[in-house]
């Protein structure tokens, strides 16, 4: 969406899922979603919105749109992915 990126768009019958994904090691200071921070959210929004504008809009399928997040955690060499709803 020009500049502003989105990570995962996924449809599920009438809803469309703009979703962020953050990853973090072992050592990290912070949780994905601790990295997640206004600034990042306002960004994947106006990308949703740009997604929204160009391709769903007219869309008549198509009933909402929604933003979720995902965490994935790296320990010993396996992920943990954490996953939740309608996030911001």
């Amino acid at each position: 969406m020009g500049r502003l990126e989105i990570d995962i768009v996924a449809r599920r019958g009438d809803v469309v899922a703009v979703v962020e994904v953050r990853t973090r090691g072992q050592g990290a200071w912070t949780t994905g979603f601790g990295s997640i921070d206004e600034k990042k959210r306002a960004r994947v929004r106006r990308a949703g919105e740009r997604l929204w504008q160009r391709r769903y809009r007219s869309d008549e399928s198509v009933a909402r749109m929604r933003f979720d997040a995902a965490a994935v955690t790296w320990v010993d060499g396996e992920a943990t992915v954490e996953y939740v709803v309608a996030a911001f």
